[in-house]
């Protein structure tokens, strides 16, 4: 069994949080999910967040958000980290992206939000406002030092796919959309991927964007 989910093979979360209210709140989002096993997790001087797939914290839990997620980072290299906070500033959330965070939610997010958030992340990518990822897209294409790209011949299966991804989709929404299963999405994206010559969904979404590949479809089969 892997450790990252329950017994009964739901993928565990974690919720760092002081507001019981705010615990309560995120529990109740996703009491119906039987894919998901949300745990609150114990108070203590270090936290042991040892067999959570993902753990959303609270960013008022600690006056040192970025020293403990540096701390994560280095802890649990495979752990997926979403923060909640009230600062809306995109360099703020920035640099939280930057410090480890896979992905940034206001506390005054909706419900739709946070589920999406959840299943975006869980899936591999990162969730942040739309000009952040820009501007991340933007430091790892300069240091990069990649020029103009041709765009690359897609088929009609991976322009659906493409298509849904850029609209916000996680892997599970895509499967149901276009009668496919995950497994099969998530080799569409990982195609996609190397055709563009990224190695993220979100470079791959901006990516998209920028050289217009939405109407770009090639004659070749799925």
């Amino acid at each position: 069994m892997n450790e990252e989910r329950s017994s009964e093979g739901r993928v565990r979360i974690g919720l760092v949080a002081t507001d019981p209210l705010r615990l309560l709140g995120l529990e109740t989002i996703f009491a119906d999910d039987a894919r998901l096993e949300l745990v609150p997790v114990a108070e203590s001087e270090t936290l042991e967040l040892t067999g959570y797939a993902l753990v959303v914290i609270d960013a008022g839990y600690t006056d040192h958000l970025f020293e403990l997620l540096t701390v994560i980072r280095a802890r649990y290299s495979r752990l997926k980290v979403i923060v909640v906070g009230i600062e809306s500033d995109p360099s703020y959330i920035q640099r939280v992206i930057g410090a480890g965070a896979k992905g940034y939610l206001t506390q005054m997010a909706k419900e739709s939000e946070i589920r999406m958030a959840i299943d975006i992340v869980l899936d591999g990518s990162v969730w942040a406002p739309r000009k952040v990822l820009a501007k991340l897209l933007e430091s790892s294409e300069s240091s990069g030092g990649s020029g103009a790209l041709e765009t690359p011949k897609i088929t009609s299966r991976e322009l659906e796919v493409l298509r849904l991804l850029v609209a916000g989709r996680p892997n599970r929404d895509i499967a149901l959309s276009l009668g496919i299963d995950a497994g099969s999405v998530k080799a569409h994206v990982g195609r996609l991927m190397r055709k563009v010559g990224v190695d993220n969904r979100i470079a791959l979404t901006m990516q998209a964007v920028e050289r217009k590949m939405l109407g770009n479809e090639s004659s070749d089969s799925e």
